[in-house]
């Protein structure tokens, strides 16, 4: 890879993120819209509603996910979360933990504030190393305890009679009231989110995300590896710095940490021709710059566009059933 590619990478990481994150606002604009039109009893929506609002029912998904183990079928109400959730474990597999630091708006987000917390003090702040692994953890006992309640410990009976309530039905509709009509707890707890990323890059993510904390474990499996070849390497130390997950890069032959999110931040700063690349295989191997952002955005595209042709996209629900669910919805939050 050129110096002049590497010195893309940021910038094309940045041009798929916003993609992204542009296409989850239209969602969410036009659910809004499609709801709103539920609320007001209006004869037809102006707009269909989108499945891919349902990629937001993470917890859900993987009950919907039992599910289809238990069963062989997906269930009909949310099919969509499932499906996004199967892709997004899929682009994980292929391609490390990549759908946090290319695809995820979460990690655009965080990533935004960073950046604007750099504008204010002028540098990044690092958690004291020990204190920083007892805070890792927290997001793997987060997702140890989301695995046990529904995974492990839900009866097959209940967890049918719950994707068949009213309840799981309002899923999307609860999630979207939880944005519109911020309560004052809520608001401080974002707010008080939001203040953390500023200081400490990706704090949310980091630290309390079982999500990612999901997909780092099954991104181990992935032949894609950050891989450096010593032989180059002058040990600058430059894609340590830059590593947002904070790994010391240039102590590894291969990064093998569930950690790493595929972000190339630390290719990007190297200075030495051939030191540092993601790599594929178990050999250290030289791949063009398109290669393995392609790999992510086709990886997860696909998946979606395998679940819509093969009829596991929207939702059994009609727009009548919404008009009758919006009414129910601060009954369901209780």
């Amino acid at each position: 890879m050129e110096n002049g590619s590497r010195r893309r990478l940021p910038r094309l990481r940045a041009a798929i993120q916003l993609g992204f994150l542009l296409w989850v606002v239209g969602i969410g604009i036009r659910f809004g819209l499609f709801i709103n039109a539920a609320a007001h009893n209006l004869p037809a929506p102006a707009v269909s509603r989108p499945p891919g609002v349902e990629g937001f029912l993470p917890i859900g998904a993987l009950a919907s996910l039992k599910y289809w183990l238990l069963n062989g079928t997906m269930h009909p109400v949310h099919p969509a979360a499932l499906v996004i959730f199967l892709s997004i474990l899929l682009v994980s597999l292929v391609a490390k933990k990549s759908f946090c630091s290319w695809i995820c708006p979460i990690g655009t987000l965080s990533d935004l504030a960073q950046r604007l917390g750099m504008r204010l003090f002028g540098r990044s702040f690092r958690i004291w190393r020990p204190l920083d692994r007892v805070l890792r953890s927290s997001k793997y006992l987060l997702l140890f305890f989301f695995i046990k309640i529904i995974l492990l410990d839900m009866p097959k009976e209940a967890l049918a009679a719950f994707l068949d309530t009213p309840y799981w039905a309002a899923a999307d509709i609860k999630m979207l009231t939880f944005f519109t009509a911020i309560s004052g707890t809520t608001l401080a707890v974002l707010t008080l989110l939001v203040l953390l990323s500023l200081v400490y890059h990706q704090f949310w993510c980091r630290y309390l995300c079982p999500y990612g904390a999901l997909l780092g474990l099954v991104s181990s499996a992935s032949p894609f590896k950050i891989r450096r070849d010593p032989s180059c390497c002058t040990g600058c130390r430059r894609c340590s710095t830059a590593c947002p997950a904070q790994l010391t890069v240039h102590r590894s032959l291969t990064v093998f940490s569930p950690e790493c999110t595929g972000c190339l931040s630390c290719v990007a700063s190297c200075p030495e021709q051939g030191a540092l690349v993601m790599g594929l295989g178990n050999r250290y191997r030289h791949l063009p710059l398109w290669v393995y952002p392609s790999v992510v955005v086709v990886t997860y595209l696909g998946g979606i566009g395998l679940g819509m042709a093969s009829g596991h996209w929207h939702s059994i629900l009609t727009y009548a059933d919404y008009q009758q669910l919006v009414p129910l919805v601060p009954f369901l939050s209780h």
